[in-house]
């Protein structure tokens, strides 16, 4: 039980502490106008107060990711704790924070569009096409997890493909309708209902008497049942990834960056909904971990279900809170997904127009956009849904390595603290190349070749950053010298 309150004190502790030196870094300007009223358009840029664009961004980010995610993630025992409280500190809520703030600075642009800025041209081209389809993914595997769940409690007659098209109706109005109709008016109520099911089920757990796991030397291991094919490194960092660093958060920042109405709620917007969503991760990882009796139990409950988190978090709510603890697991693996899945295809269509210059206020627009996006996403549906979502864990990194970079560069130039940053993307490099060289859906080779040449990638990557930095500054000497 001391762990899980220290580690609340810490999560809230970096946004009251440390999200004021980021905010203090970015040099944000409370008086600048924003994007919502620069380019108010009635459909993606509407000023709504920050505390309805908390909830939107806190659901558009949160998902599955924290519940799924953390239970997973619980399998390599109390390990995971560490990497969800300072992944979020110091990565995640400084990735989202910087998503948000940049897209305000250049007026509300995608974060694609972003990285193209300061990581150059081909880095542009290649992450357009590599978001779009990460978005797409997205839509995609929050489509099959609903769909199945909602087939598995109705009549016989409303199958799988029925809840699959249903769902396909509702991503089509949500992502074609002006951001405030549908978006800004129930996502702020599903959001209060995750993190209200969060603090209930920690709530009826402690009173219930269950035993919270500690950290300390002893469990400061590999706890995984089959800890040879699942190191810690990198193997716990690809699966805990809203609750710790999620690059698909920074495709939704943009979203709410072009309603918040002053720079001022930036830092309770992003990096307050990333602290948000590692709370509710470490209730999960908690809750995991203790539920079934212990780590062994957790791992063996696992594979008896396939990794099916799902039925886990099903039935940990029933038991947990009874009937209401039923409408809120309902909640939690239909509506969150859902709600994340249909503003992952809004934010392609978005994505997409910056590109091609698009305007987006005609319907019409919107709908040779939104049409082949849909189309892609459906025949998606189709492939096993495990293999969709390891490629997603992994891409879902990946960008998040990128963006940081893209930070990294941007307070380079500025000549602002890029160390903020420059750490978390070395970390987020190392990872990523390791696990694409390592896991069986990538390279697959041995640990022995894997991690050396991860590091090695890292390395060059440090190097390159230092170069273009100096190069950079002596550049604009020169300019101004003349």
């Amino acid at each position: 039980m001391i762990t899980f309150f220290v580690s609340i004190l810490l999560l809230l502790s970096g946004y009251f502490l440390y999200s004021r030196f980021v905010e203090k870094v970015a040099g944000v300007d409370y008086e600048r106008q924003t994007p919502a009223f620069a380019l108010k358009d009635g459909v993606d840029y509407i000023p709504m107060p920050w505390w309805r664009l908390f909830l939107i961004q806190f659901l558009n980010i949160a998902g599955l990711g924290p519940i799924f995610g953390a239970v997973a993630g619980a399998m390599w025992g109390p390990v995971a704790l560490l990497w969800i409280v300072l992944g979020s500190i110091f990565a995640g809520a400084v990735h989202d924070y910087f998503s948000g703030i940049l897209s305000i600075k250049h007026h509300g642009l995608s974060i694609t569009e972003i990285i193209g800025i300061y990581l150059g041209k081909i880095s542009k081209y290649f992450i357009r096409a590599f978001t779009v389809l990460l978005m797409v993914m997205v839509g995609a595997v929050f489509i099959m997890g609903p769909a199945k769940i909602l087939a598995s409690l109705t009549p016989e007659v409303l199958n799988m493909t029925f809840w699959v098209w249903a769902v396909f109706i509702y991503y089509v109005l949500a992502t074609m309708l002006p951001i405030d109709k549908i978006i800004g008016k129930i996502y702020p109520f599903f959001g209060f209902c995750i993190l209200f099911m969060a603090v209930g089920l920690i709530t009826a757990l402690l009173t219930k008497g269950y035993q919270l796991p500690e950290l300390n030397l002893e469990t400061l291991k590999n706890s995984h049942a089959e800890a040879d094919k699942f190191p810690i490194f990198p193997m716990l960092f690809i699966t805990i990834a809203c609750g710790a660093i999620s690059g698909f958060h920074a495709t939704q920042s943009p979203l709410v960056a072009r309603c918040i109405t002053s720079e001022r709620y930036g830092r309770r917007v992003f990096y307050g909904a990333m602290i948000s969503e590692g709370i509710v991760a470490l209730i999960w990882a908690m809750i995991g971990m203790s539920f079934y009796g212990g780590i062994r139990e957790l791992n063996d409950m696992m594979n008896a279900h396939q990794g099916n988190a799902a039925y886990l978090v099903n039935e940990i709510s029933h038991s947990l809170l009874g009937k209401f603890g039923a409408v809120l697991a309902l909640l939690g693996v239909v509506a969150a997904p859902i709600t994340s899945g249909d503003t992952a295809f809004r934010g392609a269509r978005l994505i997409v127009a910056d590109f091609l210059n698009f305007k987006q206020g005609p319907i019409k627009n919107r709908l040779m956009i939104s049409i082949p996006l849909f189309v892609i996403g459906y025949l998606l549906t189709r492939i096993d849904f495990s293999i969709i979502w390891r490629y997603f864990a992994w891409a879902n990194q990946t960008l998040g390595m990128f963006v940081l970079w893209a930070i990294t560069v941007y307070l380079a130039q500025e000549k602002k603290f890029y160390w903020i940053t420059l750490i978390p993307a070395v970390f987020m490099t190392e990872v990523t190349v390791t696990y694409i060289l390592f896991a069986p859906e990538g390279f697959a080779l041995p640990e022995s070749f894997a991690y050396p040449l991860a590091t090695l990638f890292s390395l060059v990557a440090v190097i390159a950053f230092f170069l273009y930095r100096k190069n950079y500054h002596k550049a604009r000497e020169a300019d101004m010298s003349r």
